[in-house]
């Protein structure tokens, strides 16, 4: 997966997270062999359980071009909007992101650059990524601050991915047959 070309607007986080930086472990052992960058798709279903309305958390993080880490799990809140189940999943794989992160870098693994995140929400990328936007909910404040924090500190850049090729779909929607084969081809080539 080549991602040289994407690009963020540049952003000034300082007045929001004037202390936000990427916990680098001190005592971690000096790298060894190529960078690998790390990739990430991640998505939800808002509402899709008929009987409690939870929606699913699904996300496929990528060493490269390998997949290492799949998630899908039903979200433990009730979300009344597709924004905040998008939140939710994209605070879970922001998590997530940080212990591999952490977890390669004490195994002597570089990395190269911020973990690329790829969303199918454009109002959840377009609130996370722009430093001046508000957050008009105040239940998705946790989920909003922890992803903008991540940003600001250089863990993730969230990127705009459209839905017809967000590779997390597999892990959240039933899909048919042929559309579960193209992502899966995706993801296996």
């Amino acid at each position: 997966m080549d991602f040289s070309d994407l690009t963020l607007p540049p952003a000034n986080w300082i007045d929001q997270y004037p202390d936000a930086v990427e916990e680098i472990p001190r005592n971690m052992p000096k790298a060894l062999g190529e960078s690998v960058q790390m990739t990430c798709f991640v998505d939800a279903d808002h509402a899709s359980n008929v009987v409690t309305r939870r929606s699913i958390t699904g996300y496929i993080i990528f060493l490269n071009k390998t997949p290492v880490v799949w998630h899908s799990k039903r979200q433990n809140c009730i979300e009344t909007s597709t924004y905040g189940s998008e939140f939710v999943a994209l605070r879970a794989a922001t998590e997530k992101i940080i212990a591999l992160r952490y977890k390669l870098r004490m195994m002597g693994v570089a990395l190269d650059g911020p973990t690329n995140v790829f969303c199918d929400n454009e109002g959840v990328v377009l609130s996370s990524t722009i430093p001046g936007s508000l957050l008009k909910k105040k239940h998705n404040a946790i989920s909003y601050h922890k992803v903008r924090e991540c940003i600001a500190a250089g863990v993730i850049a969230v990127y705009h991915h459209p839905g017809r090729w967000n590779l997390s779909d597999i892990l959240t929607k039933i899909l048919g047959g042929p559309r579960h084969r193209e992502l899966t081809d995706c993801i296996l080539h």
